[in-house]
């Protein structure tokens, strides 16, 4: 049986390609929304960092009516540290609107989720938006596209795709690039004809797939999934199975359903095929959980999420200043929060270490774990990390692989010397370079992920802001060698006590500071940039010695440099492997993991060398 009066899709693409405001306006037009309601941009972000920082990190549900035909959409991320959350929610979709900028064209994070699609034979639509830009370049971006498509094998059927030229931030869309775009009806017309209706047999016995958990203080766990066979109802007793738990066989009660109707959850007492349901009330429930009838537990397969590539430790803060700043401050706090992000981050990894002071948390990239770090200080969590390090294999050969990733730069011609320089000091190889036009080249490379660690920050200064950098896991490869992460060195605070101008002014001397006066300081922890090579001790607490005599020149103002403030980014790429970042929900403070100077030149002089 099909439903006619349903379709479900996912809109994927790379990073800030405009899916989120495709989905604002689809929301819009289809009449979500009061024709006088005051609508924030990109709704569907309500995460307040996915907000500051404009991009998705966290798959949204939504649903809009279009003649009578419910359309549930998925606004997945388009950031590869969040690959997988797109990966789970394309088991409830029966087809997917591909977004790529008109400009930029296909990039490496869109050819991730294609690829992710075509393996679901999923059938696509592709949306080239942006058309309203000035150096717009659709009909080339088609191109792009099929060339795409047929590098990742796709069939006869997803080749002959339909494509739909769009601006979604001026709301209209077209079938051809000639043809005058007034609305987003012809993207509604292509989902209604392009995406099949879900199919199954409302007789057979309930079988749900839970692709998403999301969590609510007052009802627990909910998972969302879409119902795939049989029907499912309020207070029905029904079996949780995992295709990859053979052993796994609970008995739960379903105590309330809800479908989704714009923004809002609505509950309803039965859902039957291809409705996208959340449900309630089953304590236990995971990712990837199949919800059946007891007569007849037989689990979905569930797509299986690629593996962790970077990890961090996770230490509880024992600095100086420990628990003078934040809620939540013990090993127990820590394990509690950290085992609670599993609930929702199919992407995450925890694990205990020797110590209950530590955790080993292995993430699908920096901006993956800086999230989880940004989100656990606004809570109130207060505790240390390390610095990011990748995760190795070890081949049947007994040789060391490691994770490499390919690096799509595009750059102002003048900066492609620097950057080639750069990339081949830490172990980059160029596979590709072209002029792109507009005075701007694109290369690409092959280079190891723990190449690429603490680099950003070092790109947007060698490219004066003016550069872009995309990079999508590539599998492992050989072990290329060592790699130097910084060249500088880090000043360190001599003795405990507040920042004094006349310690600050001397030290400034010595390179760049990271704080200004009064503020609090300990032995061992980092307060500026040695730009040699070697750390530096210097004594931000040191006063002017009082003297009887004054001169005219005495008592001239000192004046500082005004001290460079890291943000959560840039001290994570600072840090060295001796050091840590302390992170409070007021404080970001970076310190030598041994605080005694004397105790850390006995251990640097006493470490065995690589």
């Amino acid at each position: 049986m099909k439903r006619e009066d349903i379709r479900n899709i996912a809109i994927i693409a790379h990073v800030d390609h405009g899916k989120t405001t495709l989905v604002d306006e689809l929301l819009k037009q289809s009449g979500v929304f009061r024709s006088n309601q005051a609508v924030v941009e990109r709704v569907m972000d309500s995460n307040a960092i996915e907000r500051e920082r404009g991009i998705t990190i966290l798959s949204k549900n939504t649903a809009v009516t279009y003649k009578g035909t419910k359309i549930n959409i998925i606004d997945t991320p388009g950031h590869a540290d969040f690959g997988g959350e797109v990966e789970r929610v394309l088991k409830m979709v029966n087809g997917v609107v591909l977004v790529v900028d008109a400009f930029e064209g296909a990039m490496p994070q869109t050819k991730f989720v294609l690829k992710k699609a075509l393996e679901l034979s999923l059938p696509v639509i592709v949306c080239v938006n942006k058309i309203d830009r000035a150096e717009a370049r659709p009909i080339e971006v088609v191109d792009e596209v099929l060339e795409l498509l047929m590098e990742l094998d796709a069939s006869d059927e997803q080749l002959d795709c339909p494509f739909v030229f769009a601006s979604a931030k001026l709301g209209v869309a077209s079938l051809s690039v000639d043809d005058e775009a007034v609305d987003m009806t012809p993207l509604f017309e292509t989902i209604m004809q392009s995406i099949p209706a879900p199919e199954g047999d409302p007789d057979k016995s309930t079988q749900v797939l839970i692709s998403t958990i999301d969590y609510n203080e007052y009802v627990g766990r909910i998972g969302i999934g879409k119902v795939d066979s049989g029907t499912i109802r309020v207070n029905q007793d029904v079996v949780l199975v995992n295709a990859h738990e053979p052993d796994l066989n609970v008995k739960v009660k379903i105590s309330k359903l809800y479908e989704f109707d714009g923004l809002k959850r609505v509950e309803i007492n039965e859902a039957t095929i291809g409705t996208i349901v959340a449900i309630s009330g089953v304590s236990d429930i995971h990712i990837g959980d199949t919800i059946c009838s007891p007569d007849n537990p037989v689990p979905i397969l569930f797509q299986k999420i690629s593996e962790p590539t970077i990890a961090m430790y996770f230490n509880v803060n024992d600095s100086p200043l420990a628990g003078k700043e934040g809620k939540f401050i013990t090993s127990r706090h820590l394990r509690e929060r950290l085992l609670r992000e599993l609930n929702t981050d199919v992407s995450l990894r925890v694990e205990e270490t020797d110590t209950t002071e530590s955790f080993k948390v292995s993430g699908r990239g920096e901006l993956h774990l800086s999230v989880l770090i940004e989100n656990m200080r606004r809570e109130g969590y207060e505790f240390s990390v390390s610095k990011a390090e990748v995760l190795f294999k070890i081949d049947e050969n007994g040789k060391k692989l490691e994770p490499m990733e390919h690096a799509m730069i595009d750059v102002p011609d003048e900066f492609t010397g620097i950057i080639i320089d750069k990339m081949g000091q830490r172990k980059g190889e160029m596979i590709n370079m072209h002029n792109s036009g507009n005075g701007h080249t694109r290369i690409e490379f092959s280079i190891p992920a723990r190449g690429l660690i603490g680099y950003r920050g070092e790109f947007l200064t060698d490219t004066k802001g003016t550069g872009i950098i995309n990079t999508l896991f590539d599998g492992h490869g050989p072990y290329k060698g060592d790699i130097q992460y910084r060249k500088t060195g880090s000043l360190i605070a001599y003795e405990s006590g507040d920042s004094i101008t006349y310690g600050l002014f001397n030290a400034q001397e010595r390179g760049i500071l990271f704080i200004g006066a009064g503020v609090k300081v300990y032995a061992g922890m980092v307060i500026g940039q040695n730009p040699k090579a070697e750390d530096m001790e210097v004594n931000v607490c040191k006063r002017k010695q009082l003297t009887n005599t004054r001169s005219s020149s005495a008592d001239d103002s000192m004046r500082l440099s005004p001290p460079k403030t890291l943000s959560l980014e840039q001290a994570l790429e600072f840090i060295e492997t001796d050091e840590l970042l302390e992170v409070t929900p007021m404080s970001l403070r970076i310190r030598k993991k041994i605080l005694d100077a004397t105790t850390r030149m006995r251990y640097r002089r006493n470490k065995p060398s690589n």
